[in-house]
């Protein structure tokens, strides 16, 4: 096999495109395929560096590691991050070229990447036995058929077979199978080779009968039914939606070693970026992270964590109408931890000026930190390696607000006054002996009798967590029948579905 491949679509958004195309891409590894992850165009907050220094969305990183390749700019070509106003930064091979609205994207400027996205993909077909690609929200999008880069026009442009995946847990799965097929062109639905099932919960034989009917109805057949799986915590684009009321990240379920358990309270700031950050600490035993909006909800953490944002500006003017800003500053006034990231580093100092991301000018900070920002236009994209509480810490950094730090104690490339510290580097709970030891002073601070566990590995973890992905693809789907797809492409004369796009 060289330069085989698979286009995985889906229904809906958050249909399951990325953990499925991330489960195949495990699978393959494990049957000894040389296999790459690639989505021609990403929109999300969640992005990655990559060792080049090439910013991507994370959901490509993790499936990379799903794949055992080294993530890089041609897995994720383009990639928009929602800015506000309708606008989103334009990232083109990993590196920003400009806002754009929705309108000039899809008015023009979609289609001059389509051939720099057909190149990335030939690349890694040309490099790897097999390249499975996920597609974006639905492929019966009919609005922006026309100037589409990741859905059906690539699938067309390179001859792809299309799996269509559906979420059955939140219903009208059949519909949306037949909806999706009987809106596409001729041309396109040659290439629709059948369906995937996900999130079922009970008796698989009790949904066979409407799969038979679908067949009857599209000539399609359906290569699986995934099974609903807890805890994956796996990162995708937009694994939180907008309502994050009563949210808690997804840990393992062990029972604290200590005698407490620890809290943490994420704040659920506006265009909040890379929440993934916390990851890491859900991990570890006997530690609950929730997403707040209101302040009486940090009456009871034992840490606050104010996030990376693709809006520093906003949110801080969000946490002041919230309560929140006064809330984190009673905290620090009563020793109580405190941690920014990236952008929430920048919200804890004294000044902003940003003539860039807000064009706001001049803010103040919240002042718990001896740090004045200013916004460059320049985008800062490095893995740095470093040590903070005598433990070697990697991370990376992704943001336009340069630190002047002024004071404080060196924390990473931040510092920290008192009990609240603040760095542009995510990732960073990642590094086990670090998370570890940033937790005991968490816990000491807060007055804890909490033990953070001597060998939790998140790297393990994660691993884990995406051979459950594999196993489910193994287990629940029709591998030979996907294999043959990737290697000879959609099935040969399958029918037309009325009507058809309009």
């Amino acid at each position: 096999m060289r330069g085989g491949g698979l286009l995985v679509a889906g229904t809906t958004s958050d249909a399951g495109k990325s953990v499925v195309t991330a489960g195949i891409c495990r699978w393959l590894v494990r049957q000894g395929v040389k296999v790459a992850p690639f989505k021609g165009q990403n929109m999300s907050l969640n992005s990655f560096v990559t060792r080049e220094g090439a910013e991507i969305g994370r959901a490509q990183a993790m499936q990379a590691q799903a794949a055992r390749v080294e993530p890089t700019a041609l897995m994720n070509p383009v990639l928009l991050k929602p800015g506000g106003d309708r606008s989103s930064q334009v990232v083109l091979m990993g590196r920003p070229v400009g806002e754009m609205s929705a309108r000039g994207y899809h008015g023009g400027r979609q289609q001059t990447l389509f051939e720099p996205v057909l190149a990335c993909l030939e690349e890694l077909r040309a490099t790897h036995d097999a390249v499975i690609c996920e597609g974006a929200g639905s492929p019966a999008e009919i609005n922006l058929r026309r100037t589409d880069i990741v859905n059906m026009g690539i699938a067309r442009a390179a001859r792809l077979p299309v799996v269509v995946v559906g979420d059955i847990d939140r219903g009208g799965v059949f519909a949306q199978f037949f909806g999706t097929t009987a809106l596409l062109a001729p041309e396109d639905q040659e290439l629709i080779a059948g369906y995937l099932v996900n999130k079922f919960r009970g008796d698989v034989t009790l949904l066979e009968p409407g799969l038979d009917m679908l067949h009857g109805l599209t000539g399609r057949r359906t290569f699986g039914v995934l099974p609903y799986a807890h805890g994956l915590g796996i990162d995708e684009e937009d694994g939180l939606r907008v309502s994050l009321r009563g949210t808690v990240r997804e840990s393992v379920v062990a029972p604290p070693l200590g005698a407490d358990v620890l809290r943490v309270a994420v704040c659920a700031v506006p265009l909040m970026s890379n929440f993934t950050d916390v990851d890491a600490l859900a991990a570890e035993p006997g530690v609950i992270v929730r997403f707040v909006d209101r302040p009486e909800e940090l009456a009871d953490a034992d840490l606050v964590v104010v996030p990376g944002t693709r809006g520093t500006v906003k949110a801080l003017a969000w946490l002041r109408e919230r309560g929140l800003a006064d809330a984190i500053a009673r905290r620090a006034a009563e020793g109580r931890p405190v941690l920014g990231i990236c952008g929430g580093f920048q919200a804890l100092g004294e000044h902003i000026e940003d003539e860039v991301e807000s064009k706001a000018g001049a803010v103040d900070g919240l002042g718990l930190l001896p740090v004045r920002v200013r916004f460059a236009r320049e985008k800062t994209l490095a893995r740095p390696v470093g040590e903070a509480l005598g433990e070697r810490v990697e991370g990376y950094e992704i943001h336009h607000g340069v630190a002047d730090v002024r004071g404080g104690e060196p924390f990473l490339d931040g510092c920290r006054a008192g009990s609240v510290w603040g760095t542009h580097w995510h990732g960073s709970l990642e590094s086990d002996g670090f998370r570890r030891a940033f937790l005991r002073e968490v816990a000491a601070a807060a007055g804890r009798a909490f033990v953070p566990a001597p060998d939790t590995s998140f790297h393990t973890l994660r691993e884990e967590q995406l051979d459950r992905l594999g196993d489910l693809i193994e287990e629940h789907a029709d591998t030979d029948a996907l294999l043959r797809l990737i290697e000879e492409g959609a099935p040969k004369g399958l029918p037309f579905v009325p009507p058809g796009a309009p």
